[in-house]
């Protein structure tokens, strides 16, 4: 007879389907945390999204800004890459040399589809075109 881990499941309640995590209080966290929560809202990234651009799950991501006080090396360098700063910066050995223009999930969106074939461009383009005019005759209403 298997037994369940009874001090976990009588001290954490599961999430059901629906629930919504709360979110974290950035007074808490790590000087790591605070550098990369705002490092990734500026570059535009939730945390489920930065998770699947760095290749891990997203409560990687969450330990990283919540309990983290450095990420591990691999991971260091792929977080430099996706958020447009220096390892420096990151870590703060060094502040921001500039504040960074958001990317935008459209901005990474429209990158994505550059890269698709010119049929598949098209019929994408095609959609954007009938929302774009749709919001124009509304507006004009």
């Amino acid at each position: 007879m298997m037994r369940r881990n009874q001090g976990y499941t009588l001290r954490h309640q599961p999430i059901q389907r629906g629930m919504q995590v709360p979110k974290q209080n950035i007074d808490t966290l790590t000087d790591f945390g605070r550098r990369l929560v705002k490092l990734r809202k500026v570059a535009g990234y939730t945390q489920v999204e930065l998770a699947k651009e760095l290749e891990v799950t997203q409560r990687m991501i969450s330990h990283y800004e919540g309990h983290s006080d450095l990420p591990p090396s691999s991971i260091l360098v792929k977080l430099v890459k996706v958020l447009g700063v220096t390892s420096d910066e990151l870590l703060g050995i060094r502040s921001l040399k500039r504040v960074r223009q958001p990317d935008t999930r459209l901005q990474r969106r429209v990158q994505q589809i550059e890269k698709m074939d010119t049929t598949k461009k098209r019929q994408i383009l095609q959609i954007i075109d009938t929302f774009i005019e749709a919001e124009q005759l509304r507006q004009h209403i």
